[in-house]
């Protein structure tokens, strides 16, 4: 089954911070719904354990997520692939960033496909989880990269 991603963020912070947390593990893996640990295989290729639960559904999944043609710090194509308890899927995205008065602005567009007991859901119901999993990411990316409030 396929699925198409696409949209626009806006984040509060400089186009040099974002870009770093977009390519830290250390942050990715406190932003990627259910991501329990990011494994650097070298080469900007990363093994990725998930245990995601959206709803009464959930699973564990193993794959590798990958980026390539980076264009510091405004561009980066990332590929995903995987598979677990629930199926399988790959897919590939583009993101972009563009500094803007008071932040940077992100945006993101890609497709993927799905396959295996997850897919029987429907595409209309896999739409809605994929927005719910990107809105959970960006709001988790946001809390990762927000300036740290001084101590007093």
């Amino acid at each position: 089954m396929k699925l198409d991603i696409g949209g626009e963020e806006i984040f509060e912070v400089g186009i040099e911070t974002l870009w770093r947390a977009l390519n830290d593990p250390a942050v990715l893996v406190k932003c990627i719904p259910g991501c329990k640990e990011m494994i650097d295989e070298g080469g900007d290729r990363f093994k990725l354990i998930l245990n995601l639960k959206v709803a009464s559904v959930g699973g564990s999944f193993e794959g590798e997520i990958s980026l390539a043609d980076k264009q510091e710090p405004s561009q980066c194509k990332v590929a995903v692939s995987g598979s677990g308890t629930l199926g399988q899927g790959s897919g590939a995205a583009t993101f972009s960033l563009t500094s803007q008065t008071g932040g940077t602005a992100m945006r993101y567009s890609g497709e993927g496909e799905i396959g295996g007991l997850v897919a029987g859901v429907g595409q209309r119901i896999l739409k809605g989880v994929s927005k719910y999993l990107i809105g959970q990411f960006f709001k988790a990316l946001r809390r990762e990269t927000a300036a740290p409030v001084p101590s007093q």
